[in-house]
């Protein structure tokens, strides 16, 4: 049986930089399509003609794909080899894009869509897996980490902008069709750069029950997560089909626990580091990624702005976000450790929740907004700290299985905020509108609902770090050696 090398630290210092910013590349274009598509959503479904509740499927046949299929794109990386895998992916994402960006009706749309979330599971399951074996050295791993955090930190807020631009000046078709001289760029670059490291092989893991039991699972329980609210959270339909997700996930664990080769090894789960940082990344990006849905919502359906506009209104985010993550995250963690870089990140972005369960119908855009906007720099502290301790506890032969389980928890919080946030908002404003309340007073509300849940998540989170992060041996104002914060488990 063949074994991974770590990956090649020596290797060129500019063949690692050509890698790391193909990793980034293809992760940027994986994160802006997540959330590019939110600003023209009602241009796509005035042109393809979508009902209300199909329309959420541009959105929902994504995350349904790309949340399920992560575990098993990252083990099947480890297997076959992690630059097979990411190639492979962002290949695939980039046909589909060029499908989604012809799409006439809503059915193709949706099946490119659903292509584009495997797309996306195979190419970022492992992204991660190849960073952190090709930068061994803690300080430059600490730096390529920060990269690889801004584009998730900045790349949603940035897809919002670029969503709203493209779509006032061209037409939403150019959402999905940018994806293609990005794709064909980071295919050619990956080619050259990425290593090519030998996978494990087939033999060591093929746990077939385990790949049919974790992807059938996750897919239906994102499926019932992100229609429970359609159908009603006590239907017969959500209730079953909840149970059956559940049934299969734990059937999942213990096979893991009795499989010779197991899909997903539950060592892992061993090292507080990466089962804390999981959880932790849950509650947080269920508040965010709701967060930034609902005020792109607020700020067109309450306030007016237009698709253009409100891209530009949450420019300022991410453009702190990416200062943050790229110029400042590094140092600090270097200095203070991730943990605590990562408390003082959610404290800030409690903050940014918080102010928005107070947002009037009729905001000011420069004392009601920009304080949030500003705020949000929190993000860019928190997801690099986040990120290095969710992949401090994994051995070189199970980074790709680290990484596609960090992408699994992100993208299972974005569909559980979704879904459960929406579903607030939208019974919340429904009862203010029965209440006799203007539609803009009742959408409000909704919406101030939704964002003090979403603060309520942050401050969740926030304990959760401060208590299963703290290792054993750590006390309260004891430094963390700046050897160990990026490796030890």
């Amino acid at each position: 049986m063949s074994t991974p090398s770590s990956a090649p630290s020596s290797a060129p210092a500019r063949s690692r930089r050509i890698a790391l910013g193909v990793i980034a590349t293809g992760t940027l274009m994986v994160v802006l399509d997540g959330s590019i598509v939110t600003v023209a959503m009602p241009a796509i479904q005035s042109d393809l003609g979508f009902s209300p509740a199909g329309l959420s499927w541009v959105v929902n046949a994504y995350l349904i794909a790309f949340g399920s299929l992560l575990l098993l794109a990252g083990r099947i990386g480890d297997l076959v080899g992690r630059k097979q895998m990411f190639l492979a992916g962002t290949a695939l994402f980039t046909a589909a894009s060029v499908l989604a960006g012809a799409a006439t009706t809503p059915a193709v749309l949706v099946a490119a869509r659903f292509l584009q979330g495997v797309g996306s599971a195979m190419a970022s399951a492992v992204g991660l897996g190849i960073l952190v074996t090709l930068f061994t050295e803690p300080r430059e791993r600490a730096r390529a980490i920060a990269v690889f955090s801004f584009t998730g930190a900045a790349g949603a807020s940035i897809g919002q902008v670029l969503g709203g631009v493209l779509t006032d000046a061209l037409d939403w078709h150019w959402i999905f069709f940018i994806n293609l001289p990005i794709g064909l760029a980071t295919l050619a670059a990956g080619a050259y750069a990425l290593p090519a490291v030998r996978g494990i092989g087939l033999a060591a893991g093929a746990d077939v029950l385990g790949a049919v039991l974790i992807t059938a699972g996750l897919m239906l329980g994102i499926s019932t997560v992100v229609t429970g609210g359609e159908r009603g959270w006590t239907s017969g339909v959500t209730l079953g089909s909840g149970a059956l997700a559940v049934a299969l996930l734990v059937a999942f664990v213990f096979r893991q626990a009795t499989a010779r080769s197991p899909l997903m090894p539950l060592r892992i789960f061993r090292s507080r580091a990466v089962s804390g940082a999981n959880l932790v990344q849950v509650l947080m990006v269920a508040a965010l990624f709701a967060f930034q849905i609902l005020l792109a919502l607020y700020l067109q359906n309450v306030l007016g702005y237009g698709a253009g506009a409100t891209g530009l209104a949450m420019l300022p985010a991410a453009v702190l976000i990416g200062a943050v993550s790229l110029g400042v995250s590094t140092r600090l963690n270097a200095r203070f450790g991730e943990r605590n870089v990562l408390l003082v990140g959610l404290v800030l972005l409690v903050g940014v929740l918080g102010l928005l369960a107070r947002v009037p119908v009729h905001a000011d855009y420069v004392t009601d907004l920009l304080p949030v906007m500003l705020l949000a720099a929190g993000f860019g502290l928190a997801l690099p700290a986040l990120t290095a301790l969710a992949m401090s506890g994994a051995a070189d032969g199970d980074a790709g299985l680290a990484s596609g389980l960090f992408n699994t928890t992100q993208q299972v919080g974005m569909a559980m905020g979704v879904a459960v946030l929406s579903t607030l908002a939208a019974s919340r404003t429904e009862g203010l509108l029965a209440d006799g309340m203007s539609q803009a007073v009742a959408l409000t509300g909704g919406y101030r609902l939704a964002f003090a849940v979403g603060a309520g998540l942050l401050a969740v989170a926030f304990a959760v770090a401060l208590v299963v992060l703290r290792r054993p041996s750590e006390r309260p104002g004891e430094p963390v050696p700046a050897a160990t914060r990026t490796t030890a488990a």
